[in-house]
């Protein structure tokens, strides 16, 4: 998978898609709750592999678009870290 230069939230994407309606309408829709909802909304938490579903069957996407997007996003964020280096592990003999 290639990386994009910082990918933006899900979250962002999602609300642009939920253009229109209420957060209360399409969490109570795809049975989540709405702060659950909201904080994907807000970039507060991240689209689980569960939520990924929710969505797909909801917006008629493939629930690899929003799964991948988390991804792309969280690795990004990640790699971007300052992190300590670390050694390769030597092969066992």
């Amino acid at each position: 998978m290639t990386s994009m230069h910082n990918p933006p939230h899900p979250g962002r994407i999602l609300r642009e898609w939920l253009e229109g309606r209420s957060v209360t309408e399409v969490a109570n829709h795809i049975g989540v709750s709405r702060v659950a909802l909201s904080r994907v909304l807000n970039e507060q938490a991240g689209i689980s592999a569960e939520m990924s579903l929710r969505l797909a069957e909801a917006l008629g996407t493939s629930p690899d678009l929003w799964f991948k997007m988390q991804t792309q996003h969280d690795f990004w964020q990640a790699s971007r870290k300052k992190r300590k280096k670390i050694a390769p592990l030597k092969r066992v003999a």
